[in-house]
């Protein structure tokens, strides 16, 4: 999985990775008042809105962009009808041959976590195999230890999958836990020392491994250290564009050879219509437009 990721990004020259988290205040009120009015103020109607909304966005984005990343709590709102737009944006995602990173940020053990799993190992019901979500890769908090991921590694084996863990996140209060000090050490440098030992039987041919970290955009000192830190583990990077972070912040994420991350951007682009006023009927070549400028700002401040 990461060896394709690697490669998606080398084609496209670009290390976006764009973020399908709608919500209500975010879809254009065009596309609400139709499905409001042909499936009533219903969960049914939300999903067909989402799945609609994100299906414009994939349209007039999936060329300039190697991956999409769906967080799963924006969907499981809305129940069933919800996760039934989770996976349809997967599936269409699929079809314009992105890799899907399934923001699950999933965190438990023993036979829970084995059941998480089927996120990215699928399921067998009596000798049947289905690929039910169809994810390249998920989100993964380490809190519960090995017991929490080891179900994971198998599929990332054997079925090229891949895992992104939380190491150093982007938010202001991760530095509640994640920056305490053990022996003048913070928490997240021992995060990420397992994240490599995790992941160092999965190196791919590009010299990262399938098992990859995530690290926030928004502590630019802290990610150059876990770069040189963990130099085989590949990043997945929140914090881009709404969150305050760019590309100046990131160039130490990334290797010599320009490769190493993938920056997400949710808000930044999906809602870039709203930030700059553009008439709503365009919301997706306003994305277009937001992953474009996206794209150069990282360009400009690392070789691809």
């Amino acid at each position: 999985m990461i060896d394709r990721l690697i490669k998606n990004i080398q084609d496209k020259k670009n290390p976006t990775v764009v973020g399908l988290d709608p919500t209500l205040e975010m879809i254009p009120n065009f596309i609400k008042e139709e499905c409001f009015e042909k499936w009533g103020k219903t969960p049914e109607a939300v999903s067909n809105m989402f799945i609609r909304f994100n299906k414009s966005i994939i349209d007039f984005t999936y060329e300039l962009i190697p991956a999409v990343k769906p967080q799963i709590a924006m969907y499981e709102k809305y129940g069933p009808c919800g996760i039934s737009a989770y996976l349809k944006t997967i599936e269409y995602a699929k079809k314009h041959n992105l890799i899907v990173i399934g923001d699950v940020k999933r965190g438990d053990i023993a036979s829970t976590a084995a059941a998480y799993a089927a996120h990215i190992e699928g399921i067998d019901i009596d000798g049947q195999f289905i690929d039910i979500w169809q994810e390249d890769a998920v989100t993964l908090n380490p809190y519960m230890g090995f017991d929490g991921i080891q179900p994971f590694i198998k599929a990332c084996d054997e079925k090229d999958k891949g895992l992104f863990i939380l190491v150093k996140t982007s938010n202001k209060s991760s530095v509640e836990l994640q920056d305490l000090k053990i022996d003048g050490e913070p928490v997240y440098n021992f995060t990420a020392e397992l994240v490599k030992k995790w992941g160092k039987d999965l190196i791919g041919e590009f010299g990262y491994s399938k098992i990859g970290a995530v690290v926030g955009a928004t502590y630019k000192e802290q990610g150059d250290a876990l770069r040189k830190k963990i130099p085989n583990t590949f990043f997945l990077v929140p914090g881009y564009g709404a969150q305050g972070a760019t590309a100046k912040d990131l160039s130490g994420y990334f290797d010599k050879d320009g490769i190493g991350a993938i920056v997400n951007s949710s808000r930044g682009i999906t809602m870039a219509y709203k930030a700059k006023n553009i008439d709503e009927k365009d919301f997706a070549q306003a994305a277009r437009e937001a992953v474009i400028e996206m794209r150069n700002d990282l360009r400009g401040e690392i070789e691809l």
